[in-house]
């Protein structure tokens, strides 16, 4: 099955695991993924994630974090610079998600991170998406 873009099939997925109060979410492995996942992790967002390689192309098996009465920690998820149409900021425009509740995922020359690293680092680049 070809996917047209990974990174909105990432979210879409998390986000019906989620309504669906699932443990987990298993998807096709690329290195931006890995990334994306990485950073969902470190902040919090998500529990952990396994990468499995036994196939040609890899499974990230992500693990969904709950709060209290199995409600989802992460509210909402939001696709913002799409292959229709890509969105590039300078670190002084790096939006700021919900008040700074929420954070900007940002794909830079550095490396996939959060838009308050990039800032602290001085480096613009593609706004992936928004997390809160």
């Amino acid at each position: 099955m070809s996917i047209g873009d990974p990174i909105a099939d990432l979210l879409t997925r998390i986000r019906n695991a989620q309504v669906a109060r699932l443990r987990y979410v298993e998807l096709p492995s690329t290195k931006l993924l890995v990334e994306l996942v990485n950073v969902l992790k470190d902040q919090g967002f998500i529990d952990g994630f396994l990468v499995r390689e036994d196939k040609p192309q890899g499974v990230i098996r992500i693990y969904l974090r709950y709060a209290s009465q199995r409600e989802p920690v992460i509210q909402g998820l939001t696709r913002v610079s799409k292959s229709s149409r890509r969105r590039y900021v300078g670190f002084r425009a790096i939006p700021k998600v919900f008040g700074g509740m929420g954070i900007s995922i940002l794909s830079t020359s550095q490396g996939v991170m959060v838009g308050e690293e990039a800032r602290e680092r001085k480096v613009g680049g593609e706004v992936l998406c928004y997390v809160w």
